[in-house]
């Protein structure tokens, strides 16, 4: 278990600790927007404490707890939905007749879609792409 921290550095998707057990620990950013748009002057500026790490300037914490989590990387619905917040999920959830709610527990982990589920949702995203691409070639041929 981690209760200290040796190191923390960062890619372009990840947040990685060395734990005082030696093991090296990752996150994804999508769970951290405020990180994962940060400069890396801004990510350098953080402090430890007894029970994880703070960003006091992007008022962004993660427990050292939270390393160990079994879900420290997005599911596929999580990660498209972390990287189009264009996308309201209350119209999304409405358009195709599901519970807002319910599709925000799915996105922030509270709960878990079937398989079958997570295919109808898919269909749904792509049915959606399908009409953004309808309208845009029904643009191209008004110009």
């Amino acid at each position: 278990m981690i209760n200290s921290i040796i190191k923390i550095w960062f890619d372009e998707e990840g947040i990685y600790v060395q734990g005082n057990d030696g093991k090296t620990y990752r996150q994804s950013l999508l769970w951290y927007d405020r990180l994962r748009s940060a400069s890396e002057a801004a990510r350098g500026d953080y402090e430890i404490s007894t029970i994880g790490i703070h960003w006091p300037k992007l008022d962004t914490d993660i427990s050292f707890e939270s390393f160990e989590y079994p879900d420290t990387e997005p599911t596929k619905l999580q990660r498209f939905f972390l990287t189009h917040p264009e996308i309201n999920v209350a119209g999304f959830a409405k358009k195709y007749g599901y519970n807002a709610s319910l599709i925000r527990s799915y996105i922030n982990g509270f709960k878990t879609p079937s398989p079958a589920k997570e295919a109808e949702l898919f269909k749904c995203i792509a049915s959606l792409g399908q009409e953004y691409i309808t309208e845009y070639e029904k643009y191209q041929q008004r110009r």
